[in-house]
């Protein structure tokens, strides 16, 4: 049989906390599964440094993948279900797509590394570069079994990725505002942080989607489920994604690394030290097989051996990261951010390196971006379909999405050593520092 349509004697099931069954039903599905680049998705966690504030957090990349293309699969049955092409060019779902949509959407996340965006800010790595290599590259297992459906459909799938695919339809599936990416992870990370507001109706979402020509849209008595999704990626990203806590976690851990690569760099890293599968990073001149040689375990054990390091910033930065001693904050506004100097200086008479010790840490989102053709990056735009098949963009349906559109979520804030806030007796020699330090602070802001 055809390598491409080859279909399981029994469906396979993957039983998922979030979707209750993932259903294999593709022979290249399961053995893309069972590649060894995939299965190293499980030892990268989906959230990196939030498991240090919402302990559930502890699920991976590969449940995250396997959730994506499941929600993949249902779009796909939905199309051909209610939405099957009559003839070329009408608009409607061709299901000879199916395959490369699936195959994107269980791979989509496949090049990422350790830690993957502190990772990649240090090393200049990027995790959608390395998917396309992972897809590509004849050395590698995905490859070998994407090569098997035809010699072109590597390429295809990384298309895909790349948003280059010329139907968008398959584009949008895996990447746009409402897709199969962001739906499952904002269900996924809600179900394991233990919060409720990442919670939406995804079976009624999957319901009003419907193919055109132009891509996916939402029928009109949708439209309140995919509000709700909206103020849900609203609400995790406030309340989940940009948590002092976790980025607190994430300055330590950008810190750490970049403690060890000056020391690289400045040849003060004795051999002892030196972390081998990261030697490549800290030359810059690294492979593939180079990168897939990396998860979060592999950093951890560095991790563990740089807290008896005698550097001392290297030792208590590692010392910080593994035993949970986050860095304090306080938001800045624009009318304090000329404190921030003082406030170092302030930190530094204490004795802390501030380059290491201090960090300025933005998290900006927009819950909801309308289609601006204008802009450097456009969005796609969510559109609602009527009744007589014209579309609309949704923010002006909706007077809720209208009332976030456009409008930055989250803050600027400053990060600092815990122990600026003590409270010392008099005869402490640093007190009068710490007592004007913590004047500026109140109710969690810097101020005058």
């Amino acid at each position: 049989m055809d390598y491409r349509n080859q279909i399981l004697p029994r469906e396979k099931v993957l039983r998922d906390p979030v979707h209750n069954y993932i259903h294999v039903q593709h022979q290249v599905i399961l053995d893309l599964i069972n590649t060894k680049e995939f299965q190293r998705l499980r030892r990268i966690k989906q959230l990196g440094t939030a498991s240090f504030t919402f302990h559930g957090a502890e699920h991976s990349r590969f449940s995250h993948s396997v959730g994506v293309y499941e929600i993949a699969r249902q779009i796909c049955d939905n199309f051909q279900r209610n939405f099957p092409t009559q003839q070329p060019g009408d608009g409607l779902w061709d299901d000879h797509e199916r395959l490369v949509a699936l195959c994107a959407a269980l791979l989509h996340d496949i090049g990422h590394g350790p830690y993957s965006h502190t990772f990649e800010h240090i090393f200049a790595t990027n995790h959608e570069q390395v998917t396309v290599a992972i897809l590509t590259d004849p050395a590698t297992e995905v490859n070998a079994v994407l090569r098997r459906v035809s010699p072109e459909f590597p390429e295809q799938v990384a298309s895909v990725i790349t948003h280059d695919y010329p139907n968008p339809q398959v584009v949008q599936m895996i990447s746009s505002q409402i897709d199969a990416d962001r739906m499952d992870y904002l269900l996924r990370d809600a179900y394991n942080t233990g919060t409720e507001y990442g919670k939406f109706d995804l079976t009624r979402i999957l319901r009003v989607m419907q193919p055109y020509k132009e891509g996916i849209a939402f029928s009109m008595d949708g439209m309140h489920a995919v509000e709700d999704y909206i103020l849900s990626r609203f609400q995790m990203y406030l309340q989940v994604y940009f948590h002092p806590v976790s980025r607190s976690m994430e300055v330590i851990l950008q810190h750490l690394l970049q403690r060890v690569k000056t020391l690289y760099e400045e040849n003060e890293l004795p051999a002892e030290a030196v972390p081998h599968l990261l030697l490549p990073f800290l030359e810059n001149d690294f492979t593939l097989a180079d990168y897939l040689k990396l998860d979060d375990g592999v950093l951890t054990t560095y991790f563990i051996h740089w807290q008896d390091f005698d550097d001392p910033i290297l030792s208590d930065l590692a010392s910080r990261f593994l035993n949970r001693r986050p860095l304090k904050s306080v938001s800045v506004t624009e009318k304090t951010q000329n404190l921030l100097p003082k406030m170092r200086q302030l930190i530094a008479a204490v004795g802390y390196d501030t380059t290491y010790y201090t960090a300025i840490n933005n998290s900006y989102d927009l819950p909801y971006d309308a289609y601006n053709p204008h802009s450097a990056n456009p969005k796609t735009q969510i559109e609602i379909s009527q009744p007589d098949g014209s579309l609309i963009e949704l923010s002006a349906l909706s007077d809720i999405v209208a009332a976030i559109s456009g409008k930055m979520t989250g803050d600027e804030r400053f990060f600092f050593p815990k122990e600026m806030l003590r409270q010392e007796t008099t005869d402490n020699l640093f007190a009068a520092t710490y007592q004007e330090f913590q004047s500026h602070i109140l109710n969690g802001t810097l101020v005058p």
